[in-house]
């Protein structure tokens, strides 16, 4: 390996991340010469270099592997990391793709294709910047980061939340392979695996990664009467790395990876909230709809990346280049129910999809980075980013078309954005670091679209039949930076003081298929709306500390964050329009707390605590409340306006408290391990929509998982039965804000078997 960061950062990328060998099995609880167990450094690249978690200035959590394993069995989707860490939770309205992240509060429930989101989502260094590309499986992950509060400096583009990193598993001389199988519930398969080693010894190594999982249909359709015609899916994903290096300056790694998803959209079903309450009707059942519109999911994409490094001694050249595409196709049945028919008052069908049939990402990045123990280091670099997405909607129920339609959208949006940015840290002293950073950004957009209405459709109000056209454009620039202290108070325990600025670029909503203009006209600009640029200031500090000989580990973290023209967007409600806005200001603060323990040596404890209070400040902002049934507790706006005041709501999807809990026994075997795994996560209550409602929020919940196994020496084999939601806990999840009660449900409990073999 060379001498560059690549080689740091890919043995990170190998390393343990959260225990030692020695702590993560009981066939491994202690070392050869019978030394106690204990926890070993957490290693993350949170600032672009390879450190310890203990003394990077930035609350980062980790989603160490055994929990990781947990929670994303049974097929699941990356919802399953919602609450893995404090003050992470996810949310959406699509399935299997499109997941909506939260970070202290902060995120974006839009639904639109070209939305943007203030938590950015970084895979394998390559920033997924279109929400259809942040659904891509997890699978031979070294480890998940999430940063919480702003990037601004390092990581840049759309990061006012916080960052989540996946990081993969990278390519090796060591010829290595590992297989994992599982059957479950609703004949779900799910399987994955990796093969690696040198291609050319001391010169190119390579490793492929690949996933493979299914599941049958099991939720029966009672208005058509066909059993399991909803709930299934296919997947396959896969990943190829290629690693230079033949022990020079110059190294480079090269990815490709791609996904193809057939399966069913999310689920809508209407009027199961009782009026007046959030609770689900009598006899709601999770393996039954009542529905006559059409359920579809496709999703391909297809990536790769080629970060090339030059080691010129003193300072280190590093090169990212990456590519992005998808293609998406997804088709629903909005109102839940038949009009007219039920279940409860449905006044009118919607039946709707939603398509990208052309996108293009490219990202690149070049960047210096010093090299070398000295008191003071920098890194210092550029970044371009372009996207240019083709987006289409259908509105479906016209009986003279031949495919139903009524009337449809076509779109395409471009967006460019650059940036310059640097950050230096010095050693002031042994014990203090002085770090700070500063990034320039400069973002454009530019979106035009037509809607034509098809003859015979029946569209209220949607003023000629024909086609409209419409444009808009947006551009922002701004300086985000931050300043760091960090204190080596002992050898054990380090204090940090951080403050930082963000900024989320201007956005546009595409979300037209409906009309806000009712009196018609030529253009469809009046319809389009736009949100200026979102702005944060973020106040953190915090203790990070080793304790009982390395035994256990504590981190502490406080927060205020103080959010300018923060982005919302207005969905759906009685003038079923979706619409960007700006609130003139947000609020939020809380703390996150995080323990590993190791009482003994068998026996592991982890456990995350957060609090995140949001709270909308302006006075000023009125919104359309529900579409109907539901009961809103906002006030009026006005005496003589139907829309309701918000100021003082918290935001949407942001739960106050977030706990998260595991235990992991063990029993040694002769040369290998019986152990037992649990897992629990709770969240407070959530609000779904920006005003207040009896009915769309969602209980407080506890989910828990447990699985029971045994492992042999070395992990070269081992199965174990595993059960994930054993509580049966079944709340609120979601809601659609359309014209009835109409909501989205935890998943129902699911039991498994699973196999793991490594080579």
């Amino acid at each position: 390996m060379g001498t560059g960061s690549l080689a740091r950062l890919l043995l990170a990328g190998s390393a343990v991340v959260g225990l030692t060998a020695a702590t993560t099995s009981a066939a491994h609880a202690q070392q050869p010469t019978q030394q106690a167990a204990v926890l070993e450094e957490i290693i993350v690249t949170a600032t672009k270099r390879a450190e310890n978690l203990q003394e990077v200035p930035v609350s980062v959590g980790t989603v160490a592997p055994d929990k990781l394993e947990a929670v994303m069995s049974a097929g699941v989707d990356l919802l399953a990391l919602s609450g893995s860490v404090p003050s992470l939770y996810a949310e959406s309205t699509f399935a299997r793709t499109f997941p909506r992240f939260y970070i202290r509060g902060l995120g974006n429930s839009d639904f639109d294709l070209n939305s943007t989101q203030p938590v950015g989502v970084v895979l394998d260094e390559v920033v997924q910047e279109n929400p259809l590309l942040r659904g891509f499986p997890l699978f031979d992950i070294a480890r998940v980061e999430v940063l919480r509060g702003p990037q601004g400096t390092l990581f840049g583009r759309n990061t006012p939340a916080g960052t989540i990193s996946f990081i993969s598993n990278k390519p090796s001389e060591k010829t290595e392979a590992y297989f994992n199988a599982s059957y479950g519930k609703y004949n779900t398969l799910e399987t994955e695996g990796a093969v690696g080693g040198a291609v050319i010894d001391g010169v190119l190594s390579a490793r492929l990664s690949l996933l493979y999982e299914r599941r049958d249909d099991f939720v029966d359709n009672t208005f058509t009467g066909e059993d399991d015609a909803l709930g299934g899916y296919n997947e396959a994903a896969a990943r190829l790395q290629f690693l230079y290096d033949k022990g020079g300056p110059l190294t480079a790694l090269f990815n490709v990876h791609a996904r193809d998803l057939d399966g069913t959209a999310r689920i809508f079903r209407a009027n199961i909230i009782q009026r007046g309450s959030n609770d689900l009707v009598p006899g709601f059942r999770r393996n039954q709809v009542f529905q006559n519109g059409q359920n579809d999911l496709d999703v391909s994409s297809r990536g790769g990346s080629l970060r090339v490094e030059y080691d010129l001694g003193s300072v280190l050249l590093t090169s990212i280049t990456g590519y992005e595409t998808v293609e998406v196709y997804t088709r629903g049945d909005i109102d839940g129910g038949v009009s007219g028919t039920g279940p409860g008052f449905i006044p009118f069908d919607s039946e709707t999809a939603d398509e990208i049939p052309d996108h293009a990402q490219w990202t690149q990045e070049v960047r210096l980075t010093s090299q070398g123990s000295g008191p003071f280091r920098w890194q210092a670099g550029v970044f371009y980013f372009n996207e240019d997405v083709d987006a289409r909607g259908y509105s479906y129920g016209n009986p003279t078309d031949p495919r139903g339609i009524s009337h449809f959208i076509d779109s395409n949006q471009e967006s460019t954005s650059w940036a310059v940015f640097g950050q230096a840290n010095y050693d002031i002293t042994d014990q203090l670091t002085l770090t700070g950073g500063l990034r320039y950004n400069d973002d454009e957009k530019d979106y035009t679209v037509s809607r034509t209405v098809r003859p015979g459709a029946f569209v209220p109000a949607s003023g000629p039949v024909g086609t409209r056209t419409g444009a808009a454009s947006v551009s922002g620039d701004r300086i985000t930076w931050d300043v760091s202290l960090t204190y080596k108070a002992t050898d054990d325990i380090n204090l940090f003081g951080r403050v930082a600025s963000g900024y989320r670029a201007p956005s546009i909503s595409g979300r037209v298929l409906f009309p806000a203009n009712l009196t018609g006209g030529a253009s469809l600009n009046s319809d389009i709306s736009t949100a200026s640029a979102e702005k944060i200031m973020s106040y953190e500090a915090g203790v990070k500390s080793d304790l009982w000989g390395n035994k256990a580990r504590l981190n502490l973290t406080g927060f205020y964050s103080d959010i300018k023209d923060q982005q919302f967007v207005a969905v759906g409600g009685a003038t079923n329009v979706t619409r960007l806005l700006n609130a003139d200001k947000g609020i939020a603060y809380g703390f996150e707390a995080e323990l590993e323990l190791l009482p003994v040596d068998n026996l592991l404890l982890t456990g995350g605590l957060s609090y995140n209070y949001t709270e909308i400040d302006d006075p000023n902002l009125p919104v359309a409340p529900c579409g109907g049934g539901c009961t809103v507790t906002d006030p009026l706006f006005s005496a003589t306006s139907t829309n309701v005041r918000i100021d003082g709501n918290p935001f949407p999807n942001a739960p106050k408290w977030l706990f998260t809990a595991t235990a992991r026994y063990s029993i040694p075997l002769g040369t290998g391990e019986a152990y037992i795994f649990t897992d629990w996560n709770y969240r407070s209550k959530v609000n779904f929509f920006l005003y207040e409602s009896r009915e769309f929020q969602s209980d407080s919940k506890i989910e828990g998982g447990l699985k029971i196994g045994y492992l042999s020496e070395g992990e070269r084999f081992g199965f174990a039965v595993f059960g994930r939601n054993i509580t049966n806990a079944k709340e609120l999840e979601g809601a659609i804000d359309f014209n009835n009660l109409t909501g989205i449900v935890t998943e129902a409990p699911f039991y498994g078997v699973e196999v793991t073999a490594k080579f």
